[in-house]
């Protein structure tokens, strides 16, 4: 079973609470505190391995979620960090952001990772907060937590060179005869329902070799999803060398120079760069009757169309043109550009979810509700039933410029206002409230 799509939900780790104690030994009055801090949550990371070849484990287990880190202890003992959580997936897989469709990672080689929900931080024990004003800070921070999110997969097969033609133009066949794989071969239309990967090795070249993909066929619509094909057209957008199979028999129910012209009309209509790929055109079933005449037409179609492209003649049956065949493949793949459409993301790379950026206001229900990465960290990791607590927290977004920018934002005095969970009516020496 070939699986390509799949959706799962991530959850990292909270970090762990900062420790409130004291130092309590003999001989040792007023210890100070000693609360350590909290570890960091782990992260949930994607990797491409290329041992995988379908997202099917992911129909089985949906739910991925990495430990949190523990909370600090005393003796300024911090606890210990959450494990991060490694998520195998397929080489060529995109990860898409379920919520906002934007793409967060496209992982087309081998070893690439993508952190697709960064661990939470540990809170800082009361041992941290402790100054010349403050000698013994009776707070310490929570854990943040973690990022959580629904992720979209999306399987892109990674090939060199991609099958393409009308259902039956004998692309499974020319991939049985050049490589190992064994896909099924039947003489009906849509006889391969799913993409077929094979290696082939390049006759009298020693160690050439390069990865050809079977597309299953494609029909007329196929760009807008018509006979699935919007499915399997997402498979060619990485290879770097069509080659382009046309029946020329009688036999075919389609006239060979229209076969060709729907094929390349429908990659265009579904990406456009795909018009201009590398294309190595090849006639086949010519063991069947007429096929000299469509050959011979098709060739003539192509040489005008494509400024004397050369056609490619193969019998399936005996083998005969095979070889030239995968010459060709061979010397324009070294001609193609050394780099595998898609994969922008850089080796490593992590996706950490949205930056700390500048503070947004705004007026919801009679709320003024502040945004801002930083800012919404602090208050989730403050604890708001402790009185000190607040008052630092008060003291931070003082220093970190909140109140100046509500009131640069013409909120008014006594106005309520939401930084996360934390809710208070806005004057400058507000304490807050609760959280609702």
């Amino acid at each position: 079973m070939f699986i390509d799509e799949a959706r799962i939900h991530v959850k990292a780790g909270d970090g762990g609470a900062g420790a409130v104690a004291f130092r309590r030994e003999k001989y040792v009055p007023r210890g100070g505190p000693s609360g350590g801090d909290g570890g960091d949550g782990g992260s949930v990371i994607l990797v491409a391995d290329p041992s995988l070849r379908t997202l099917l484990d992911f129909r089985y287990r949906r739910h991925f979620t990495a430990p949190r880190g523990e909370p600090g202890r005393s003796k300024d003992q911090a606890g210990r960090k959450g494990e991060d959580l490694i998520v195998r997936v397929p080489v060529g897989t995109v990860v898409r952001d379920a919520a906002t469709g934007a793409v967060l990672a496209d992982l087309a080689r081998p070893g690439q990772r993508a952190v697709v929900a960064a661990g939470g931080r540990g809170g800082r024990g009361n041992s941290r907060f402790a100054s010349s004003t403050e000698r013994a800070p009776t707070f310490a921070e929570k854990g943040e937590p973690g990022e959580e999110r629904d992720l979209e997969l999306e399987l892109k097969l990674l090939a060199d060179a991609g099958l393409v033609g009308l259902p039956n133009a004998g692309k499974s066949t020319f991939l049985s005869r050049v490589s190992a794989a064994r896909p099924k071969i039947a003489d009906y239309p849509f006889t391969t329902l799913v993409p077929n990967l094979g290696v082939v090795a390049v006759p009298g070249r020693e160690g050439a070799a390069f990865v050809l993909a079977d597309i299953p066929g494609l029909i007329k619509g196929a760009h807008a999803g018509s006979g699935l094909g919007s499915r399997f057209l997402r498979h060619i957008e990485r290879t770097r060398v069509l080659v382009h199979l046309v029946d020329v028999s009688e036999l075919c129910a389609v006239d060979p120079v229209t076969a060709y012209e729907d094929v390349r009309a429908e990659l265009a209509l579904y990406d456009a760069s795909l018009a201009d790929r590398p294309e190595i055109v090849v006639a086949t079933k010519l063991d069947l009757p007429g096929a000299e005449e469509g050959a011979r037409r098709l060739e003539e179609h192509v040489r005008a169309a494509a400024g004397n492209r050369t056609v490619y003649r193969v019998c399936l049956l005996t083998g005969e043109g095979l070889a030239p065949v995968l010459h060709a493949v061979a010397d324009t793949l070294d001609r193609a550009a050394d780099r595998v459409p898609g994969g922008e993301i850089a080796e490593g790379e992590a996706v950490q979810g949205e930056r700390a950026g500048d503070l947004e206001i705004s007026c919801e229900d009679g709320v003024y509700v502040v945004r801002g990465r930083g800012v919404e960290r602090a208050v989730a990791m403050t604890d708001l039933q402790n009185e000190d607590a607040l008052r630092h927290l008060h003291y931070r977004l003082k220093r970190r410029g909140v109140l100046r920018a509500l009131r640069s934002a013409g909120v008014p005095e006594g106005a309520r206002v939401r930084i996360g969970a934390w809710e208070f009516e806005y004057t400058e020496g507000t304490q807050g409230t609760r959280p609702e």
